[in-house]
């Protein structure tokens, strides 16, 4: 984030403090349990924003050197993203064009390197380079002439950009990320996320549906109530901020330490230092910028409305190369996991199992809700759906 949003979103969080404040919509809003449980709704959500739409599939960190990569199935695809020879990201259909046999299966799935500079399908041995050409066949005269560029590996588009690797999981047709933040992409660009590192990433699955999952972050209204014996000590849940971007949305919530910023001159602020900011870069992914590291939740529909998939990730400014460093990144992963698989995740499977039982109709989001309430208008939006 630049000095001068820094400094902008800093007064608005002190309004906020003084007044007893935080950003309010104009209106509640009135969500539909459908949205949760639908599965027609649920079958468009998988093209419209899961196929058609570019995903963030990774960062920049997990692909640090060529010939790193890292699958995803959770998009409905298989898909491979390797770094090339070329240190350019590409990404493929992770399909060998024999007979159809994942080329990286589960258990590499990890971004390991392959020192080989190819892959090798594990049903027959038909190599292919980094690049998705087809290197070799194993007993090649048994397939006569065969157009070695036709029998490539199926590309996807994919960019890598201010340390976000974008992929469009269902087609090569180009995209330009910046189009796609709009006005968000300077703030993601100054973050300089291509330096940063991977630490850890946690695959969860949990019964209940996606945007159950995202909607997690884009309140802070049950802070105090829900997460009273763990993280509300540390954070100002009722002074929270809100600016939407397109369909994105930007969130930011004031540590407890914030007021210190008034014992310096506003163009030394340090906002971020003080502050949790939480980004929801639409469709499905939510970035928490925790004062000197991110955290990413990449949020994936399940087999059914009733359930999700998603990679949280752990991301540091350097990487961690002492015992000393591990033990303050691990206990930073084990409060970012311990919240949400304690606290909100236990109570969002009650709901979705509460949104089976006929009670209501409709979600009634209050007007200190906008976030999420923004969020939900995007999606529906994004599907061609009419408010309720």
């Amino acid at each position: 984030m630049e000095q001068a949003e820094q400094i902008k979103l800093g007064r608005t969080l002190f309004e906020y403090i003084d007044k007893d404040e935080q950003a309010r919509s104009e209106v509640p809003f009135a969500n539909p349990v459908s949205d949760y449980i639908c599965r027609d709704q649920a079958d468009r959500e998988r093209k419209l924003l899961f196929r058609d739409h570019p995903l963030i599939l990774g960062m920049t960190g997990d692909l640090p050197n060529p010939g790193d990569f890292f699958t995803n199935d959770f998009a409905g695809r298989p898909i491979l993203v390797v770094r090339g020879k070329d240190g350019k990201v590409n990404a493929f259909l992770n399909v060998c064009r024999h007979r159809g046999a994942k080329l990286a299966t589960a258990d590499l799935a990890q971004g390991c390197a392959r020192t080989g500079g190819s892959f090798t399908c594990p049903y027959h041995g038909w190599a292919y380079g980094l690049d998705g050409r087809l290197l070799g066949i194993l007993d090649a005269d048994a397939f006569g002439e065969v157009d070695r560029p036709a029998r490539s590996l199926r590309r996807l588009a994919a960019v890598e950009r201010n340390g976000f690797i974008w992929v469009r999981p269902g087609s090569d047709e180009p995209f330009d990320p910046d189009t796609l933040l709009n006005a968000l992409a300077p703030e993601m660009a100054a973050y300089g996320f291509e330096r940063y590192s991977h630490y850890q990433t946690r695959t969860l699955r949990r019964a209940m549906n996606w945007k159950l999952v995202i909607g997690t972050f884009l309140e802070g209204y049950h802070i105090k109530i829900l997460h009273r014996n763990s993280i509300a000590s540390m954070l100002l849940g009722a002074h929270t901020s809100f600016d939407p971007y397109g369909r994105h949305v930007r969130m930011a919530v004031p540590r407890t330490g914030f007021r210190t910023l008034r014992e310096a001159p506003e163009d030394e602020w340090d906002v971020l230092k003080h502050t949790a900011v939480v980004y929801a870069l639409f469709p499905n992914t939510v970035l928490v910028w925790q004062g000197d590291h991110m955290e990413t939740w990449r949020v994936y529909p399940g087999a059914t409305p009733d359930e999700s998939v998603m990679h949280a990730s752990l991301y540091i400014p350097e990487p961690a190369l002492t015992d000393k460093a591990t033990r303050h990144w691990d206990r930073n992963m084990k409060i970012l996991l311990d919240t949400v698989e304690h606290e909100d995740f236990p109570l969002g499977e009650d709901m979705q199992r509460g949104f089976h039982s006929g009670a209501q109709d409709h979600l009634l989001f209050g007007r200190n809700e906008p976030a999420l309430a923004h969020f939900h208008r995007s999606v529906h939006e994004a599907l061609c759906l009419q408010e309720a």
